[in-house]
């Protein structure tokens, strides 16, 4: 035992000593976005920069154009290179220090930088027309670097990715955006596009913003400084949970009392043992105990039949928030759980295997464990539903609820003394995370702008969001040090159940906030009220998306002013007795009422239609409505007068108030003759339902 002790400790001092004495080495280097196929951006001062030893003089060469530096004393080097006046390439970019990189088929043309949350990063191949583009997709001059999903505690310098040029074989995987986009770009410029794919579905905002970008807003500054000390205390936090949760059970009686699970998972049940319910809602809401422990169940039928779905398909089941505990099982197999011992994100989302599907009738069912009172489904508002690469089933409605055993009313000091279990943060709703592993390893690459898809995470913070988009667009034009630099982006799509009632709506307050961020200057937002699915947050009609997003970039960035860029935006209101008469920008000759379907798809991928009933069936103009000094709203009748809409309803003899196109998912028909859908707005500034939603 001594002999093997004094061997290790002899190797490990001439590990030691070879540490000291081994002369150094550091070759030159590039990022990994300067590699192989890319695209630089034809500018007079195109960056490339790398690592060497400090003090070396590197030498970086394309075509005809050089450039010369020193590496500094952390080993950093950058260059610029004048590539205003190069042809398109395909050339060899070349680094020279102590030693020699060659980085092969380098284009000169077109950078964008695509990012934001899923629907920016929803493939090609998913997309309707996919079959189309992508066996075209040789004779599209585009490229495209895919940034590795990656969250770090700080700044990185570099990420895993690489570039891949478009064909039939690479170009499913692009971001159908992007493709798009680019594409219409490539078409109109004559240039070769490179796509920056940076993008992790799910993600807040604030994700996506450096720290130091907070520092303009104390109340955004405070709360995010809390939330990243809560991720960087949440294993203590956990481990004080799992000590101090059994006594506080002890102590006050709450332990759990389980009976035989199949008694509420198996396929055969006695219905009448059970309560019909309709969920998410609070179970005090639905007139069951909130303390203890309660089943739920529903039979889901699926849109398609499994058979179509491979063992690799994707199926997760949405749940919203739970409180506190669940155990959720599909056809008596369990397939997630939140414990005291396995904390969870605050929306539940529940991968299954394919293989747990069957044809006909399935059983979900769903435990709730609630020893601390509030039990239930705590936001009417998240997602419920079960999503596969198929299509999706719909949980929200009727469900059989039984209780399993209550629990007595807490006391008021046994809920003071309850050691809350920590919440789960994950990098996606985590301040600066994404930023510091997937933008800053790009900084300070050369593209000509920004198109950004994002919002969705951050609906129930709308009102927060006002402050929080244009701190985000100015940090990463700080970062870039352009303070010009493009950036367009996607106002939200319509999405959830086709708005029956005229009221009040987090989506609508996003797409609000999305708005006045246009205040900003060289930025530019494409309308998507038009495109969107009733249950698909994903719509598969991207290719309006890239469009419209180019068409702002022809207008604003390449001076092609002879097209329209911009669907009808509102611009001015006058109340005349019972009417309001709304005029618009971007009118285009004259506004459009286009025509309103029978039927619609509420998922594309369900060919199955469903009638669509019109809030107002005798308007020209759907979408509209008014309110009186009860500030109750209603359905208004709109005709439209060149560029002008006339907008009445009844029961309204006094209007001081007009809104089009709010909601979730509101129907709206309004148009110009360039076929561009006018913008949501209000003229009102009532209190939303986000207002006091922090982060």
């Amino acid at each position: 035992m001594k002999t093997m002790k004094f061997l290790r400790r002899l190797a490990l001092t001439v590990t030691a000593a070879l540490t000291v004495t081994a002369p150094l080495r550091a070759d030159v280097s590039l990022p990994a976005i300067i590699s192989d196929h890319a695209v630089l951006l034809k500018s007079k001062d195109t960056p490339v920069w790398g690592k060497a030893v400090p003090g070396e003089q590197v030498t970086v060469a394309l075509g005809n154009v050089s450039a010369q530096t020193t590496a500094g004393a952390d080993g950093k080097w950058h260059v610029t290179l004048d590539l205003n006046n190069s042809s398109v390439g395909p050339f060899t970019l070349t680094v020279k220090g102590s030693n020699t990189l060659t980085v092969s088929d380098v284009m000169v043309g077109e950078v964008w930088l695509c990012s934001g949350q899923s629907n920016m990063e929803f493939p090609l191949a998913r997309a309707i027309g996919a079959k189309e583009e992508i066996a075209a997709a040789g004779a599209v001059p585009l490229r495209q670097f895919t940034v590795k999903v990656s969250a770090t505690a700080a700044p990185a310098d570099d990420c895993a990715g690489a570039w891949q040029v478009a064909s039939p074989v690479t170009a499913g995987s692009f971001t159908a955006v992007g493709w798009f986009f680019g594409k219409r770009v490539a078409t109109e410029t004559g240039a070769p596009v490179g796509l920056i794919a940076s993008y992790w579905g799910g993600t807040a905002i604030e994700a996506w913003m450096s720290e130091t970008a907070f520092d303009a807003d104390a109340d955004l500054k405070e709360r995010t400084a809390k939330r990243l000390a809560d991720i960087r205390s949440f294993d203590a936090r956990v481990k004080n949970f799992e000590k101090n949760y059994p006594l506080w059970l002890e102590k006050y009686g709450r332990q759990d009392r389980r009976a035989d699970v199949a008694e509420f998972t198996g396929a055969d049940i006695d219905p009448v043992a059970w309560k019909k319910v309709k969920l998410p809602a609070r179970f005090a809401d639905l007139g069951l105990p909130d303390t203890g422990a309660v089943w739920l169940r529903r039979v889901v039928k699926l849109p398609a039949p499994p058979s179509t779905l491979t063992v690799q398909s994707n199926v997760t089941v949405d749940l919203g928030k739970i409180w506190q505990f669940d155990e959720v099982y599909w056809n008596g197999e369990k397939i997630g759980e939140t414990t005291p011992s396995a904390p969870a994100f605050s929306n539940r989302a529940y991968p299954m295997p394919a293989r747990l599907l069957k044809n006909g009738a399935n059983v979900l069912a769903v435990r709730v464990l609630a020893p601390a009172g509030g039990g239930g489904f705590t936001d009417p508002q998240a997602l419920f539903r079960v999503r596969l690469t198929n299509g999706l089933a719909d949980l929200a409605g009727e469900w059989l609820a039984k209780v399993e055993h209550e629990l007595p009313p807490l006391t008021v000091t046994a809920r003071d003394e309850y050691p809350a279990l920590p919440e789960k943060i994950g990098p996606r709703g985590s301040p600066s995370l994404l930023f510091n592993g997937m933008i800053h390893p790009l900084v300070p690459y050369g593209m000509r702008g920004v198109i950004w898809y994002q919002g969705e995470s951050n609906t129930a913070r709308a009102w927060q969001y006002r402050a929080a988009f244009p701190l985000f667009i100015k940090d990463w034009r700080a970062q870039w040090g352009r303070d010009d630099l493009p950036f367009y982006f996607c106002q939200l799509a319509n999405h959830r159940t086709l708005q029956k009632e005229p009221g009040d709506s987090p989506w609508a307050e996003l797409r609000e906030a999305q708005e006045m961020a246009l205040t900003v200057p060289n930025t530019g937002m494409a309308v998507l009220i038009d495109i969107g699915e009733e249950w698909d947050i994903h719509p598969r009609n991207k290719r309006d998306v890239g469009e419209r997003l180019a068409l702002i970039a022809l207008h604003d960035t390449y001076g092609k002013t002879d097209t329209e860029f911009s669907g009808p935006r509102f611009a001015s209101v006058k109340f005349d007795g019972d009417k309001a008469v709304v005029k618009f920008s971007h009118a285009d000759g004259g506004l459009v009422a286009k025509p309103l379907p029978a039927e619609y798809q509420p998922v594309s991928l369900q060919p199955k239609t469903v009638p669509l009933v019109r809030n107002t069936p005798d308007s020209e103009v759907e979408g509209f409505a008014v309110c009186g000094e009860d500030r109750q709203w209603r359905w208004a009748g709109a005709k439209i007068s060149g560029d002008t809409v006339i907008v009445s309803a009844a029961g309204v003899a006094k209007p001081i108030a007009v809104r089009y196109a709010w909601g979730n998912n509101p129907p709206c028909n309004l148009y110009n003759r360039a076929g561009l859908p006018a913008a949501p707005f209000r003229t009102d500034d009532f209190p939303g339902v986000t207002d006091d939603q922090k982060y």
